[in-house]
């Protein structure tokens, strides 16, 4: 009690001054430092270039002595003859990406540590991974070895009676955005199921047990335990993810990109990256661009969050 009545009105309250929470725990302060300095150089120091988006950007001139044009940037942007095909097809793309997408590192995650021989999950598990690794020049090359004429995937496609074609230039949609869609999946599956596995493997094992004695089956614990269990790290991920709904792939699109697959393959990234990097620069109209994108991803994470919260009492804010 005398201890007690001698302490400091704020530590009592549970509220310490940072004077003196720097002083008991510096070394952490010290350690954060070089997070601190690499996100704040990184992510925060350029966010001064958005105000390109307003400008008449010249190099020559710099941040502080270009001409400021106002909105004219966006205007430019939305006002382009290719604008709304652009954006049309990065939405649907972005909900190929989605529905296929999002649901197959959990679906693996789920089927891996359904295993039961170790070594077989490790390797899978190992080998899943791989494809995260490799460049998105080399995967498209890949892919055009397998989709060619003559490739592995399009004989096996002419047995279900399917033309044999090059299915990178074909136009007709949805077969680029399938490609795409798919090409994403196969490459980002297994490093994106890391995540879920760990969660799954975390999950209390008597639940299992109490299950098995209740003469649940495997499908019957998958639904009333491992999903209801990892519940929170879905929800998590797909708000998450729905901020990031935009990002379509723009490096694969960009080598996989021909003349007869424009009208299905342009999106918001290559539209920007063809009238702010071609005959004539416009940084300005590139910043605009990211701007854009940028205000619409946060509100797409904020109202998905927002959704998720009412829906499930789960949110990631």
């Amino acid at each position: 009690m005398d201890q007690a009545r001698g302490m400091p009105k704020r530590i009592k309250e549970g509220r310490v001054s940072w004077k003196l929470d720097f002083k008991r725990n510096w070394l952490v302060y010290v350690i954060f430092l070089p997070v601190f300095v690499y996100f704040f150089v990184l992510n925060y120091l350029p966010m001064f270039g958005l105000s390109m988006a307003f400008q008449n950007f010249s190099i020559t001139k710099g941040f502080f002595n270009s001409d400021w044009i106002g909105f004219q940037n966006f205007k430019d942007l939305f006002m382009g003859d290719a604008f709304p095909n652009a954006l049309k097809n990065t939405f649907i793309m972005a909900g190929f990406n989605l529905v296929l997408g999002f649901p197959a590192p959990i679906i693996f995650a789920l089927l891996i540590t359904s295993v039961k021989f170790e070594a077989f999950r490790r390797s899978s598990q190992i080998i899943s991974y791989l494809p995260n690794f490799v460049a998105a020049v080399v995967m498209v090359n890949i892919m055009k070895q397998f989709l060619s004429p003559t490739g592995a995937i399009t004989e096996f496609l002419a047995l279900f009676g399917l033309q044999e074609q090059n299915w990178l230039v074909n136009p007709n949609p949805p077969v680029f955005w399938l490609i795409n869609t798919l090409s994403g999946v196969w490459q980002g599956f297994g490093y994106g199921s890391i995540i879920y596995v760990a969660a799954i493997t975390n999950i209390n094992g008597e639940y299992y047990e109490a299950a098995a004695i209740d003469g649940a089956n495997g499908w019957q614990k998958m639904w009333k335990i491992t999903l209801p269990c990892i519940k929170p790290i879905i929800i998590m991920l797909f708000v998450l993810q729905f901020g990031i709904l935009l990002r379509v792939g723009f490096d694969r699109i960009l080598l996989m990109y021909v003349p007869r697959t424009y009208e299905v393959a342009d999106n918001l990234f290559t539209y920007t990256y063809r009238m702010a990097f071609g005959a004539a620069p416009n940084f300005g109209l590139g910043a605009a661009s990211g701007l854009f994108q940028s205000v619409v991803s946060t509100i797409l994470l904020i109202t998905s969050n927002q959704v998720s919260k009412r829906l499930s009492n789960n949110s990631l804010f």
